[in-house]
């Protein structure tokens, strides 16, 4: 009995993520006919269709659908197998692109500490950030990206988590704005402004908006951006009030352009977390990934 061609191995776990044979071979670097050629030694090896038209699109067949966590844990023990070995895990030798995934606000404040770091003690180490558009663990399930970074959402049952710090709301305006000096900002005066509200849906309530209500009180909504770096570029430039996570404002640039004070009614914390999937439970390059930007993260963010 011949043995199997494991290369069809990842070809079969990046047609089982992508769904299409279009999108498998531009991932792969193929050409589509070289993709569909290997498609229909995948269907003759297995004895399944694998993937079938419905529509205008392609789906997985059951048999597809049973082996896809099978066959992407696979493609990862063998990566790991076939990565070379670094006796004593000695970081300053370690070569590896690692991709984390987090919103633009996290990159910006914690970025160039992280790089900067990176750079320093393990030089031939990569760190490619994503931009994080939904909060879905199909990116760690699938091994596209090594660490989720950001408030703990909808995961699956099996991702690993690990707080790194507690944040908190704070006000934000331009360091010349009024509210800059008063000593406190009461309820009656933070409503007295217009607000930008940031909201990846377009909501046009935040946190702090049930806290008023209990003063009776509304803020008046001017605008409502995508995320929290644009709305700090919109309370710099105009007399609005921005509703901000303290971490993004960790920056010492931030003290010349800001004024920050806390929010006049109380507000949860919140708690931002890495995540990742248990197949990187152990690898060592992975385990000191994950203590580095969590030593990174608390030093910036200490209790």
């Amino acid at each position: 009995m011949s043995e199997p061609d494991l290369n069809l191995l990842f070809a079969l776990d990046v047609l089982l993520a992508e769904r299409s044979v279009a999108s498998a071979a531009r991932r792969l670097g193929l050409s589509a006919s070289a993709m569909s050629r290997t498609l229909s030694r995948l269907r003759e090896t297995t004895g399944d269709p694998l993937l079938v038209r419905a529509g205008r699109n392609m789906v997985l067949t059951p048999y597809a659908e049973g082996i896809r966590e099978r066959t992407q844990n696979a493609v990862f023990e063998a990566r790991s197998v076939l990565r070379p070995a670094l006796p004593g895990m000695n970081v300053a030798h370690l070569e590896q692109i690692f991709t984390l995934r987090a919103n633009d606000g996290f990159v910006e404040a914690f970025g160039p500490a992280l790089i900067a770091e990176a750079a320093a003690i393990a030089p031939g180490v990569l760190l490619r950030f994503l931009p994080k558009a939904e909060k879905s663990d199909r990116p760690l399930r699938e091994g596209l990206v090594d660490l989720e970074i950001g408030v703990l959402g909808e995961m699956g049952p099996e991702i690993r988590v690990q707080a790194l710090f507690r944040d908190r709301f704070v006000g934000v305006v331009r360091k010349s704005h009024p509210l800059a000096q008063l000593k406190a900002v009461t309820p009656q005066a933070y409503v007295d402004w217009g607000h930008v509200v940031a909201s990846r849906r377009g909501l046009l309530s935040g946190p702090v908006d049930d806290g008023l209500a209990e003063h009776g009180l509304t803020r008046n909504i001017a605008a409502v951006v995508p995320g929290f770096p644009a709305a700090l570029a919109v309370a710099r430039s105009s007399d609005l009030v921005a509703l901000i996570p303290a971490s993004f404002l960790i920056s010492p640039a931030t003290e010349d352009i800001f004024h920050v004070f806390e929010l006049p009614v109380k507000t949860h914390r919140i708690t931002v977390s890495q995540l990742w999937h248990p197949r990187s439970e152990v690898d060592p390059a992975q385990r000191w990934l994950r203590q580095f930007v969590r030593e990174v993260c608390q030093r910036l963010m200490p209790e």
